[in-house]
């Protein structure tokens, strides 16, 4: 037993050996296993994991334990890790395994509408949120301190089976940063936690660019014409509506341009039928007439 209540310091390389057949142990079982590897010292690189961190780190109740935590997250001592609806379980090695609970409230749902409209049409595509490409003014929005995504102290539950009686205990404090390095790579699984849904973001958006414009044009009724003329009109009674949504009159279709310039038809005579000729007098006709010889001697005379 180390110094008071608490074990020996075990080396970080007993510990994740420990871990190790420990981790071994429920695979074996059935147990599905998801372990938090960090490559180097940078815990979280995308804008969803950054912030998760940057936000933890902002509150003053968690800082006194947040170094020990970076210390374990980064050695690979949290052996399991898995992001429910509203909760966090790990397993972390230590002097022994130990088993963790975070109990996340779910965003208020005021404040999810506010976000939305706020946001509004500022975010472009699904790929575009959980990249985190947003713009400057959506960035100060979702990670706002008071009215933003992110849990704050009072919205999160711990507990440790470990024997460290303070609020945050060093394992707790592993498993939040896991958290952030989780984000790296499913940035969903943050709205899966708040038990918010993240296409709410961009429907909103879809809706916002959706919304018909406003012309600006005054529209009159038709009620109102007579004041506005100064005319009276017959029966306003059965007219409702507006000017603009009156129906068009139909034109009588216009008829064919033969059958309006008509012109009546002159009827002319028919030619007359030149009497058929056969036979002699046919040839007779045809023939020159010869003068008679009486003729010739009176001629010669």
């Amino acid at each position: 037993m180390g110094w008071g209540n608490y074990p020996p310091y075990v080396p970080v390389a007993q510990r994740r050996a420990n871990a190790l057949r420990e981790v071994q142990k429920m695979i074996r079982k059935g147990t599905k296993v998801s372990p938090v590897v960090i490559d180097g010292r940078t815990i979280a690189s995308t804008f969803w994991g950054k912030a998760w961190c940057d936000n933890l780190e902002s509150y003053s109740d968690f800082s006194n334990r947040l170094p020990r935590g970076r210390t374990y997250v980064r050695n690979g001592s949290v052996v399991d890790l898995q992001v429910e609806a509203g909760k966090v379980t790990s397993l972390v090695s230590g002097s022994s395994l130990y088993r963790i609970t975070i109990q996340i409230r779910p965003l208020a749902a005021p404040c999810w509408k506010k976000l939305k409209t706020q946001c509004g049409s500022q975010i472009g595509s699904l790929v575009e949120l959980l990249q985190g490409k947003l713009s400057k003014s959506v960035m100060e929005i979702v990670t706002h301190r008071q009215t933003g995504l992110f849990p704050a102290p009072k919205e999160i539950e711990m507990s440790c089976s470990c024997p460290d009686w303070a609020g945050m205990c060093k394992h707790i404090a592993a498993t939040l940063y896991a958290v952030g390095n989780r984000l790296d790579h499913e940035p969903d699984l943050f709205f899966k936690l708040r038990q918010v849904d993240h296409l709410d973001l961009i429907a909103q958006a879809g809706l916002s660019e959706a919304r018909p414009k406003s012309t600006g044009k005054k529209r009159i009724a038709v009620n109102q014409l007579a004041d506005v003329f100064g005319i009276e009109l017959e029966n306003p009674e059965p007219i409702t509506g507006l000017v603009e949504s009156a129906k068009p009159v139909r034109r009588r279709r216009s008829a064919p341009l033969e059958e309006k310039a008509s012109v009546p038809a002159v009827k002319t005579k028919p030619k007359a039928k030149e009497p058929s000729v056969s036979g002699s007098s046919a040839t007779a006709r045809s023939r020159p007439a010869r003068s008679h010889p009486r003729h010739r001697e009176r001629g010669n005379r």
